[in-house]
Parts: C-alpha cells; sequence; structure tokens
C-alpha cells in the first residue's frame, strides 16, 4: 500500500463517519504518519494512532484560542500487521474511530464495547 493509498483510506474513514459523530467533531487535524516518536511511543508498543488535544468531554468555558488538538495514524504500524488490503483498510478505519472516540471523550473500555479498539 502506498502513502497515498493510505491517505485515502484515512480520507474516507473521515468521511464515513455518522453525521452525528461528524458533528461534534471540533478544532482537530488527522494527519498520515509513517511511525511514532519516541515521545509518542516511549515503550516502542508499535501504536497504530494516537490522539493529542483535549477531548470535548474535558473542555470547559475557557476552551478558546487553542492549537487544534491532533489524530495521527500511523502507517508503518498498520503494515506492520502484515494483513490483505482489505484486513488493513479496515483496521485503519478501526483505527480512526478509535482516536475519534478520544476526542469525544470516549474511554477505553466504552471503545471496546463499541468494537473501536
Amino acid at each position: 500500500m502506498t502513502l497515498a493509498d493510505f491517505e485515502q483510506v484515512v480520507e474516507a474513514a473521515l468521511e464515513e463517519l455518522p453525521t452525528d459523530i461528524a458533528a461534534q467533531i471540533d478544532n482537530i487535524v488527522v494527519v498520515v504518519e509513517d511511525r511514532p516518536t519516541r515521545e509518542q511511543d516511549p515503550g516502542g508498543d508499535g501504536l497504530l494512532g494516537l490522539y493529542e488535544g483535549v477531548s470535548l468531554a474535558e473542555r470547559g468555558l475557557d476552551y478558546a484560542g487553542v492549537m487544534p488538538d491532533r489524530i495521527s495514524v500511523f502507517m508503518e504500524g498498520h503494515l506492520a500487521l502484515h494483513l490483505d488490503r482489505l484486513e488493513t483498510e479496515a483496521e485503519i478505519r478501526k483505527t480512526v474511530l478509535h482516536e475519534i472516540g478520544h476526542h469525544l471523550g470516549i474511554d477505553e473500555a466504552r471503545l471496546r464495547e463499541l468494537g473501536w479498539d
């Protein structure tokens, strides 16, 4: 899978978000990176994605004038799973949903219940 292919799958996952979820997203950027930095993955666990920011559930009335939250989707981690094309695309979509869930303030237990883990 090329970088352009990978980016298209990430973009498609965002476009396929249900309207009620997409309407809640605020002040966020989604990027594709090759791999996480040491700061992002200090244990070297091979992250597939990472949400960095202040979730919607934690934002107060004083939340203003801040840089956008960031979702990074890591290409190398996905490709290292050695899945076929369709399975890789499904895993990328799941990663995007998982990180969007963090942006919305959904915890890991609920993400597992939703199948977004």
